[in-house]
């Protein structure tokens, strides 16, 4: 009778949870394809207008008249519900940790909103993190439907913002790995499954508006050779010195804003304005930049035209990004990768005598790098941008530099950036008790002394219960004697404010 009862309960709640993920990537998928064509609408709208206002320049004034009123418009919403600013990603890994919290419907359309405007007007800001945090609303408004516990709330939260990140790119193992490794940083069984299980479907609703064709397609992509591999680290290490530069400066940018007249909701007019000179000169260079990776995979631009690129990419990206508007990072540090990659693979054919069809794996290999020297995601990296590109060519190459990379920033002491985002974000203030329960999955790894330990041995944090153990299948109820091993699931329950702090000490008490 025991063993029946285990085995329904826990297959129903795995089976429930697959058809609770069906539907938040339907609905993400939904939304997010939604405002990705609306971005792409406006821009192609916007980028016309640039081109006609080289032959009729009085189209600047109406464009200019345009970017006042939009950066109004955003600066309203933003006022009014703050929770939109940025990519999204911090807030959305804030909310998962108690820290954060908001109402889903008010930040679903509101976001929507200001990144069509902000994105699809040409500013240097990407999709992607907007679709994580619409994602992650959709994942919010589900479970309030179904009335979850708050641990179910954070798990339908999580499998909203790993569709949003596959419907986005057309990457759903990416959007899986982005959850587990970015979002949450450790394995949980139905975080898993959830979020696999709608970043599946939402990326199906995402085929079904956009076509099979990937985001970053380059066309054939040659196997790099192995005697380049010492190019590859070389690469790595310019890319962790990079994506270290790109961290600190970005962390800088609110002492930049703070010395303009403005509120901070309006601190978006600065780009809004900026970007009208650019879009008049270089009306197909705006917007978060994959226009210029799908270029670089048909043509090589000369080295000037790419130093001079990547210069205003990566400065008005900064300027696109401090302004608080509603647009991401992950598209412009693609794109930034990229033309670092092409830099550098020219520079091997020009000095080095390398053949140049492989100037295009340089392009692929220095996305990952550069996204993983400043996002401290490596495996996020090399996925993302193998299914962008549509391309298993490159694992090896891109682990390589990627792991290169990675060290390099680490010696550096950079810090993941969305984490730097959120702390900066929160703030320092003091937590107070929500008096609202949680339950949070703590797992048990290779270096941890938790491994081998009996229950009652450990000197656990207070405001905090052990209430069971995940080992594969079998979910064990706890006691003092039992032992804990590699591989378990630990279930904590505690107050939400305290959860973020009881994690922090288990893991510096238990490595």
């Amino acid at each position: 009778m025991e063993k029946s009862f285990k085995r329904i309960t826990f297959d129903d709640t795995r089976i429930l949870f697959i058809l609770k993920g069906i539907l938040v990537g339907l609905f993400a998928g939904l939304v997010v394809s939604l405002f990705r064509l609306g971005i792409e609408t406006l821009s192609k709208k916007i980028q016309f207008l640039y081109q006609q206002s080289q032959k009729t320049p009085s189209i600047l004034f109406g464009l200019l008249l345009f970017s006042v009123v939009a950066a109004f418009l955003v600066g309203q919403l933003i006022k009014r519900e703050p929770a939109i600013k940025g990519s999204g990603i911090p807030q959305v890994e804030g909310q998962l940790q108690g820290e954060l919290t908001y109402h889903w419907f008010s930040v679903l359309w509101k976001k929507m909103v200001g990144g069509i405007l902000s994105v699809g007007s040409g500013l240097f800001l990407g999709r992607e993190g907007p679709s994580i945090q619409l994602g992650a609303t959709v994942g919010q408004g589900m479970s309030q439907l179904f009335h979850s516990s708050s641990s179910e709330e954070k798990i339908l939260i999580s499998s909203g913002a790993s569709a949003g990140l596959a419907a986005a790119f057309n990457a759903p193992v990416a959007g899986l790995l982005f959850v587990i490794e970015e979002v949450h940083h450790s394995f949980s069984p139905l975080v898993w499954l959830t979020s696999f299980t709608s970043a599946i479907v939402a990326n199906a609703v995402s085929l079904y508006f956009f076509g099979l064709k990937p985001v970053l397609y380059l066309g054939a992509l040659p196997s790099l050779p192995f005697h380049y591999y010492g190019a590859l680290i070389v690469l790595g290490i310019i890319l962790g010195l990079l994506g270290f530069m790109y961290q600190k400066t970005l962390l800088a940018l609110p002492r930049f804003y703070k010395r303009v007249p403005l509120p901070e909701y309006y601190h978006g007019l600065v780009p809004f304005l900026l970007v009208l000179p650019i879009g008049y000169f270089w009306p197909t260079i705006l917007g978060g930049g994959n226009q210029i990776v799908v270029q670089l995979g048909q043509i090589t631009p000369p080295l000037q035209g790419i130093i001079l690129l990547l210069i205003i990419r990566f400065v008005f990206s900064m300027v696109s990004y401090g302004g608080n508007l509603p647009g991401g990072i992950f598209l412009p540090i693609l794109t930034l990768g990229a033309l670092i990659g092409s830099l550098y693979g020219q520079l091997l054919v020009l000095y080095f005598g390398m053949d140049p069809v492989f100037v295009k794996d340089f392009v692929v290999i220095a996305m990952a790098g550069y996204f993983t020297a400043i996002g401290k995601a490596p495996l996020t990296a090399i996925i993302l941008v193998t299914e962008m590109v549509g391309s298993l060519n490159h694992l090896m190459p891109l682990g390589v530099a990627s792991l290169v990379a990675y060290i390099v920033n680490d010696l550096l002491g950079g810090h993941p950036i969305y984490e730097s985002l959120l702390e900066r974000l929160i703030g320092s203030q003091p937590k107070q008790l929500s008096g609202k329960k949680t339950t949070f999955d703590f797992p048990v790894t290779a270096e941890s002394q938790l491994d081998g330990m009996m229950v009652r041995d450990f000197n656990w944090p207070k405001n905090m219960l052990l209430i069971s153990i995940y080992r594969g299948k079998k979910e064990l109820i706890t006691h003092g004697d039992t032992v804990m091993k590699v591989g378990d699931i630990l279930v904590i329950l505690t107050d939400e404010a305290n959860m973020v702090s009881i994690k922090k000490e288990i893991k510096m008490k238990s490595n």
